[in-house]
């Protein structure tokens, strides 16, 4: 009988199991990371905002330079400066444009024309740069904002816990620092995001600028000729 006793109270003894933690959601671990969490999601809406809008630029903008000017130096020979403009102007790219402020200017010195094609070469240089910068500094402040997060959290943990004397659970310590750390989390996900696109951008628009600045040189070299001829 004193055996089936003492199995009987082994078997009441025996530890309940734990229940599994529930599991966080998106919007959940957002609401727990606390108001620095809105302006670290606004830096994210924006980061994809001007890479979706950079991309589909420099799409648009990329094209064969060896072959417009091939194009170009083929009508101008014939002695058709009219058709070139019209060429150029229907394509609608940086190159295009660059190319068509030098032929305006043919009869005039080689300085005026390279003046030109120079001034005509920066503002497209500005326009695939432009919102490049935006992504840099997303790359900076997201981190930031998520540490300033982390740290109030902390703060506030610890406030907690010296309104309770210290008698704190361990688990709820645990929980308190872990939702500081969500801010934490998501700005360096943002910010890796706008930097590795940064990065990526920037080498496109590098490489599209190193394109023009070859055609403008180019392009001067084609025009010298029969501009010092209308001189």
């Amino acid at each position: 009988m004193s055996f089936a006793l003492l199995l009987l109270q082994d078997t009441l003894s025996v530890p309940e199991i734990a229940t599994e933690p529930e599991t966080m959601n998106f919007l959940s671990m957002f609401v727990d990371g606390g108001f620095l969490m809105y302006p670290i999601l606004a830096t994210l809406v924006i980061t994809i905002y001007v890479i979706a809008e950079r991309w589909r630029f420099l799409s648009n903008s990329a094209m064969d330079s060896d072959k417009v000017l091939a194009s170009v130096e083929d009508m101008l020979t014939n002695g058709t400066p009219q058709q070139a403009m019209d060429y150029l102007e229907q394509l609608e790219k940086p190159v295009s444009r660059i190319l068509l402020k030098g032929i305006r200017r043919l009869g005039k010195s080689i300085t005026d024309i390279e003046d030109a094609i120079h001034t005509s070469g920066k503002k497209e240089v500005y326009l695939l740069e432009n919102k490049l910068d935006w992504l840099a500094t997303i790359a900076g402040v997201a981190p930031l904002m998520g540490f300033l997060g982390t740290v109030t959290g902390m703060i506030e943990a610890f406030q907690q816990i010296q309104g309770l004397e210290g008698n704190v659970n361990p688990s709820v310590l645990a929980g308190g620092i872990w939702e500081a750390l969500i801010t934490t989390a998501f700005g360096l996900g943002v910010g890796i995001i706008a930097y590795g696109f940064y990065n990526y951008l920037l080498a496109r628009v590098n490489r599209m600028v190193f394109e023009l600045e070859n055609a403008s040189a180019e392009f001067i070299e084609l025009l010298s000729t029969p501009a010092k001829k209308k001189a």
